[in-house]
């Protein structure tokens, strides 16, 4: 274009790039004119700063004209002499990747770009490194990896340039194939830590984390562990934004290497202008750091957090002491002495907590407080969440052979059985079993009626189904249900709160990314995104094998090198469908139940029509319905059968005092 004033000719390119992507239909009207002249004018301009323009301005414009009419272009800007210019060049190859994939493997743009990681200038070489790796992450062909000496040139330019996330991000396309390969890496990388930009920080971070599990050295990670630390604390006092990233990072990287932090949890103190986002991932790092040397103040910080005035920080601050004092012997009596000083206050979400984390310090150590009990059943009115209240009720029918009154609290609670959230209702029915078993004079009736009321009067197949089980155990073998319900429990620990080793290494691939956020793999939440693993080299230590291994093991898409896709799953054999083939229920094969019609009705079922007419003909269709319930008791056997031997003889359930229906109902509880 003949416009020689440079912004006016800037505002020329925008307006085609914005009009192009908001009406491509009608821009190729418009760019005719200018094509011409841009192609041979402005990109051979004496300007670099046009000659750029002119080629990142064709690349923004995904029209098939304008890429058939920039390649040539473009050829020549990868070699120009200019170093912007070859720099606007290499990431104009990405984005024409994007458009024609084939058409970039075609011309040879690919390897230019390969030659530009030699180039002289270092913000060439960062834009050539982002280019390929853009590439390679959209490609099932093509993958970025490098050998020692591009890494040890790339690091070398990385000091020189601006673009140093890009070059400290292709670094996981090294493997490292002996621990002195991975060990010098590391060294080289390490000044990074002191770097102002707090994404520079967490990418040199996620390369030093990569490269330790290639390092056999204990000494040397424990001094690279060391040097982690402070730049990790200097990033919480930045900004909150910043600070709830770094939080959420540093969550995965304590679980990896505890030793990077395990000094520094007073960090972790929650301030009072934090927001609510921050003072909850404080809280989950504090918990993470604490152990018996530390659980002192940590225990005394977390006391105060539960007086606050935000609801949900106190209950996040009440959970982490029961957590506590599971995690940490050592603190449990303290801890439980902090909850019953809390539950003092008379606050209902508190009191609710604190039953709630109760119970699991009752599953961890069995047998060792059950002294708070009758504070706890004091407390009951003002329990009204569902948790809360299915934890009482646990309570109450673990312990009911050591609490006087719990076949009346149990009663009190049966009143609004039929009301109460499943989760509530399944502790209950669970409960009452419990208190049976262990005083079967109390619990009898009590027992009959939360079983009728779970077996006919509720709709949740869960709890009907959980009702069916303890009854037909208690009628066939009741001192076989002791042993069952009644069982030594397995005592809980917080090894479950620990994310599975092949899982987190594959997560610290993505640290300071959407993915060390969410705690997810970017490819469960982001489309077309590869999936990143921990490459298999000589170098790569036992731990890290064996959780390779592990996720072969368990199904999971063998490991590749970073970069590369995992191949699709071969197809599977399947054998057609007849389709003259009546449907099949699924219990069939084991002769439970016979096959079903297409429209999902068994041999002996009528539709609402067909009942309809027959009984208008005369016929009972429900005697025929009771002939058929004869039939399965007599190849099932009845599932009322032998009643009077659930509890061990009981009146309640003999002859005299209960009677059969004809459809099988009870009756006289």
């Amino acid at each position: 274009m003949s416009i020689q004033v440079l912004e006016i000719k800037k505002m020329v390119y925008l307006y085609l790039v914005s009009y192009g992507r908001g009406k491509p239909d009608e821009i190729q009207y418009a760019i005719g004119n200018f094509l011409t002249a841009i192609r041979i004018q402005d990109c051979n301009d004496r300007n670099p700063l046009i000659r750029a323009l002119a080629i990142r301005t064709m690349a923004y414009i995904p029209l098939p004209l304008v890429i058939g009419s920039m390649i040539e272009p473009l050829r020549h800007c990868l070699r120009d002499q200019d170093p912007y210019v070859r720099k606007t060049a290499a990431i104009c190859v990405a984005k024409l990747y994007v458009y024609d994939p084939k058409l970039v493997d075609k011309e040879g743009f690919i390897t230019m770009l390969r030659d530009l990681l030699a180039d002289s200038n270092p913000t060439v070489v960062a834009n050539a490194v982002a280019a390929l790796t853009e590439i390679s992450e959209r490609s099932d062909d093509i993958a970025l990896k490098l050998n020692l000496g591009v890494t040890n040139k790339l690091i070398a330019a990385m000091g020189e340039c601006s673009e140093q996330i890009y070059i400290l991000d292709s670094l996981l396309n090294f493997v490292p194939q002996t621990s002195l390969d991975a060990e010098g890496i590391s060294e080289r990388i390490l000044p990074r830590l002191q770097h102002a930009n707090s994404a520079v920080v967490l990418t040199t971070i996620k390369i030093l984390m990569y490269m330790m599990n290639y390092i056999s050295d204990n000494e040397f990670k424990d001094r690279i562990c060391k040097k982690m630390g402070p730049p990790l604390v200097t990033l919480l006092s930045s900004g909150p934004e910043v600070q709830y990233v770094t939080l959420r990072n540093i969550l995965l990287i304590i679980q990896r290497r505890p030793l990077i932090l395990r000094n520094d949890v007073k960090v972790f103190f929650c301030k009072y202008n934090d927001p609510i986002y921050v003072k909850l991932a404080k809280l989950e790092i504090m918990y993470r750091l604490s152990r018996e040397e530390n659980f002192k103040p940590v225990l005394a910080e977390l006391h105060e957090y539960a007086s606050e005035v935000d609801i949900d920080f106190v209950r996040k601050a009440v959970r982490t002491i029961g957590r506590l004092a599971i995690k940490v012997p050592a603190a449990a009596n303290a801890c439980i002495k902090v909850l019953l000083e809390l539950m003092e206050s008379k606050i209902s979400y508190v009191t609710q907590e604190v039953v709630v984390v109760v119970k699991d310090i009752f599953r961890r150590y069995p047998n060792e407080y059950e002294n708070i009990i009758p504070t706890l059943c004091e407390n009951m009115d003002d329990l009204a969440e569902p948790e809360a209240k299915a934890a009482m009720v646990w309570i109450i029918g673990q312990y009911a052979n050591r609490i006087d009154n719990s076949l009346e609290l149990l009663e009190d609670l049966s009143y609004s059985f039929l009301e109460d959230p499943v989760e509530v209702q399944l502790a209950l029915l669970t409960a009452v079993v419990k208190l049976f078993l262990q005083k079967p004079d109390q619990g009898k009736e009590l027992v009959s009626k939360i079983l009728k009321q779970a077996t006919e009067e509720v709709d949740n197949p869960d709890l009907r189904d959980r009702g069916f089980m303890y009854w037909r155990l208690l009628s066939i073998n009741a001192g076989a249900a002791k042993d069952i319900v009644l069982s030594e429990k397995p005592t809980i620990s917080t090894e479950t709160d620990k994310m599975e080793r092949g899982a987190l290494d594959q997560l610290l691939l993505h640290t300071a990314t959407l993915g060390s956020i969410y705690h997810k793999s970017p490819e469960s939440f982001i489309r077309n995104t590869k999936p990143k693993w921990l490459a298999d080299s000589p170098a790569l230590n036992n731990a890290s094998r064996q959780a390779l291994m592990m996720n072969i093991d368990d199904g999971l898409p063998a490991p590749l090198p970073p970069g590369s896709i995992a191949p699709p799953p071969p197809p599977r054999n399947l054998e057609p469908l007849d389709p003259k083939a009546s449907l099949v229920n699924r219990d069939d094969a084991n002769g439970l139940r016979s096959p079903v019609d297409e429209m999902g009705r068994r041999p002996h079922e009528l539709d609402d029509d067909q009942e309809d007419d027959a009984r208008e003909n005369g016929n009972n269709v429900d005697d025929d319905d009771a002939d058929r319930d004869a039939l399965a008791n007599e190849r099932y056997g009845d599932p009322y059968a032998n009643l009077e031997q659930a509890f061990g003889g009981s009146s309640a359930f003999s002859t005299n005092s209960a009677s059969r229906t004809k459809d099988g109902d009870l009756i006289g509880f």
